[in-house]
């Protein structure tokens, strides 16, 4: 059968000889045959592939496979071919001669056993000797749901595996899990079945014309970019995904997911990667393309709660409701609308904010990724008499049109100011006879337009570089875990965060406006945030309690307005401090609880005596001060790269000497107790800001210590009930000589040691905080309401 369809084909001109048919035969599997999915694109993307390779010198058949029977299947899948239609620039007669070769070789198999699977190889390869054609390799094409995949992948694995010298290609539709647990738990089963070049993960935004093009355009025009793209003359760059759709019968995926994973996690941050990546020396080795995205992935800053802003239109939790049948109280916290501010700390990139936002129900359906350029141009001239060509005070911008829009096409724009762009003339052209439309406030006549010379759908591309083996198109398992590693504290933290309700459509007007402050993002208008539980106190409800907690003043509040007012407490004792002696002395604690402290004073508080101030650590774990769990390494990361301190005011504790660890032999504690005599007054720190942790212990002082909380030493060596075990602290005493302790108490995690303090006395050696009295100075305790009041 399939030699008389290769003659057929012959006759009809489509193959230039028979002999071409030499290279071997590809047998392309599409699991999942009858899903929507495959009835609006794969089959047409596959459609495709044949019409473009059938004169490339392989044969090919196309086995469509779903769970359903043979007869029904089968009639399903072939109402679909039947449909399948032909490029408008296609002759009329060769597309009906290539259409029905194509359903010729196709055929539906009912794959659901391990013997189906068994059946289908002993087809392929029975076909293959009975033709006499050698076996180039196999596609499977996984459109099915990823519950599905660790089945499949075993039996293909088992049974289903082309001979020695054939290649095989796995090809994975998202999502591939919900956050970095489960897509490691995924990428470990599959890695079980499959190499990793064998795998291919989809992302169909890679597909998309304009999205695939960032990386050439950038490489082609080298000349024209190494001088600007980077932190010196990039503004901004804006990545946009908005619908107008909203997910009326979608909602039971989206549910699981939200706009973030649907959309941020992988179509958004593609496309950052593409812009924010170094160029390798050799953009055609697709091993060298993705490491360097990999490292792109790398420079990346970690997302805190206030990095985004999140919505969810009005008649979403209705629509829940409807579909999933839940009950008329349910209130979802999904977001189906976020604004994700995302920063790289790589030195090309410092600085430069990234804006990712993408939307259902919005005002209008449009895609782009646009970089701005600074301008630093002041013309004379007045605005009606300036050439777009040569006046630099017109914007200038790079623009990679994805679709719809004013523009309705995928189209490469860049400002007539900045360049004139190269671009390959056989798949771009320059548009020509511009309208009268405009884009971001320009006319079209102020742009280079360019738009591809033919459209094609994004799974038409991506099927196309499947066969072609371009690796570099598709999500690697490292890169996959870099972006689930990258996005899930967002979504840990975010995960019952308020949303700003939004009606939809243009009636959204400003609300869902959003702006950048000290790092962080904000919605424009302070439209107040209806309540997802009207039982649940809000911060109005309470009005800030000042009084008194262990005989100490206790100031509480919710979280944020804690953290503003310690933040502000802080700044004025070192004022005050610096008034009196020229300099302040700060020691500060590990662990989770500071964290948002030291990102308010690094983006809130520049009047902050930062010169004359000096920053000790009042604990340290005993690993090295690179590794993620050092407390300096967190002190670091979230305040001292964003603040000018001087260097020689900064004094981590050493617990790695001699390229060891916390060894008494290296005599550390006695060395940070020595720094401590020589530069603090009587050894007396103007501020100690200390935690408290579940078991009552504060520092690295926990309960039952042998060191530290009592005796003459003011550094010691402790052991934690929890890894890492060694820790380096100050003392008991030491502490107790400063002249100012505060504590600080967050979250609910607190209320029950918060409780608990309240009625103990004195008893360090049990509850080691019990122990924190300022002989000379004070004590302060800030208590969120969560941890106060449960």
């Amino acid at each position: 059968m399939l030699r008389r369809v290769l003659c057929t084909v012959l006759f009809m001109g489509a193959l230039p000889s028979l002999a071409a048919v030499s290279q071997g035969h590809i047998s392309v599997v599409l699991l999942g045959a009858t899903g929507d999915l495959a009835k609006k694109y794969l089959w047409q993307g596959l459609f495709q592939l044949y019409m473009d390779q059938v004169s490339s010198g392989h044969s090919f058949t196309f086995h469509g496979a779903a769970l359903t029977a043979l007869e029904p299947g089968q009639r399903l899948m072939f109402d679909v071919l039947k449909k399948l239609a032909c490029p408008p620039d296609e002759p009329p007669n060769r597309c009906a001669v290539l259409k029905d070769q194509f359903l010729k070789l196709s055929q539906y198999h009912q794959l659901k056993t391990a013997e189906n699977y068994t059946a289908l190889n002993r087809e392929i390869e029975t076909l293959l000797r009975q033709e006499g054609l050698k076996e180039a390799g196999r596609i499977f094409y996984f459109s099915v749901p990823p519950f599905a995949y660790t089945e499949i992948a075993r039996h293909i694995n088992s049974s289903c595996r082309p001979p020695p010298g054939a290649w095989l290609r796995v090809v994975l539709e998202k999502p591939f899990g919900h956050d970095l647990e489960s897509a490691q738990q995924l990428a470990a089963e599959l890695t079980s079945f499959f190499r990793e070049e064998e795998m291919y993960r989809v992302d169909h935004y890679l597909g998309k014309q304009a999205v695939a093009h960032i990386l050439p355009f950038r490489d082609q025009n080298r000349q024209f970019l190494d001088p600007i793209w980077n932190r010196h003359h990039v503004e901004r760059v804006e990545i946009v995904l908005k619908e107008t759709v909203d997910a009326k019968g979608r909602t039971s995926f989206y549910e699981q997911y939200g706009v973030i994973r649907d959309v941020l996690q992988n179509h958004l941050t593609e496309a950052l990667m593409f812009l924010t990546m170094e160029l390798p020396a050799n953009m055609s080795r697709a091993e060298e393309v993705l490491q360097c995205k990999l490292q792109a992935f790398q420079s990346l800053r970690g997302l805190e709660k206030n990095s985004a802003v999140l919505g969810q239109y009005q008649a979403y939790a209705s629509q829940v409701r409807e579909e999933l049948q839940k009950a008329q109280d349910y209130i979802s916290t999904t977001p189906t609308f976020a604004g994700v501010l995302i920063h790289s700390d790589n030195l090309r990139w410092e600085g430069v904010p990234f804006l990712l936002t993408s939307g259902k129900a919005l005002d209008e359906r449009v895609g782009y990724v646009r970089v701005l350029f600074k301008n630093r141009a002041y013309c004379t001239q007045s605005e009606t008499l300036r050439d777009a060509g040569h006046s630099q005070c017109k914007a200038k911008q790079i623009i990679f049109y994805i679709g719809h829009g004013a523009l309705n096409t995928p189209a490469v724009l860049v400002s007539r100011n900045l360049f004139r762009p190269v671009m390959p003339e056989g798949s771009w052209k320059e548009a020509v006879g511009q309208s009268d439309l405009h884009v971001f406030g320009q006319p079209l006549s102020d742009y280079y337009v360019y738009s591809p010379v033919k459209e094609r759908d994004a799974y038409s591309v991506l099927i196309s570089n499947i066969y072609h083996g371009r690796k570099d198109f598709f999500i690697t398992t490292e890169n996959l875990l870099a972006s689930w590693g990258f996005w899930t504290p967002l979504l840990d933290s975010i995960s019952h965060q308020p949303l700003r309700l939004y009606p939809g459509g243009v009636e959204n007007q400003h609300l869902l406006d959003f702006e950048m402050v000290s790092g962080e993002v904000a919605f424009t208008l302070a439209e107040p945030v209806e309540l997802l539980n009207p039982n649940r106190l809000m911060p109005s409800d309470y009005r800030t309690i000042e009084s008194k907690f262990r005989q100490s003043p206790l100031i509480s509040a919710w979280a944020e307005d804690l953290i503003s007012q310690l933040a502000s407490d802080i700044e004025k004792m070192a004022s005050q401090a610096v008034a009196h002696s020229g300099q302040f002395h700060l020691a500060l604690s590990g662990g989770s609880s500071p964290v948002v402290l030291f990102q308010r004073l690094a983006r809130h508080h520049y009047a902050f005596p930062w010169k004359h101030t000096h920053i000790w650590l009042v604990d340290e774990r005993c690993v090295p001060l690179t590794d993620a769990e050092s407390n300096f390494f967190s002190l670091h990361s979230h305040l001292l790269q964003s603040v000018r301190v001087p260097y020689f005011n900064v004094h981590p504790m050493p617990v790695h000497l001699n390229q060891r660890l916390c060894v008494e032999e290296d005599r550390g504690t006695e060395l940070y107790a020595k720094e401590i005599m020589a530069l603090v007054a009587n050894a007396s720190f103007d501020l100690v800001l200390l935690g408290v942790g579940t078991d009552g212990h504060t520092a690295s002082l926990f309960p039952h210590s042998e060191n530290g909380l009592e005796g003459t030493q003011t550094v010691v060596l402790t052991e934690s009930p929890v890894k890492p075990h060694q820790r380096m602290s100050l003392s008991l005493p030491l502490i107790n000589k400063a002249r100012q302790v505060f504590v600080l108490v967050l979250g609910k995690g607190k209320h029950d040691i918060t409780t608990l303090l309240s009625r103990v006395g004195h008893a360090p050696r049990k509850w080691p905080i019990s122990g924190v009295s300022p002989s000379s100075g004070q004590l302060v305790w800030y208590v969120d309401y969560e941890a106060l009041l449960g």
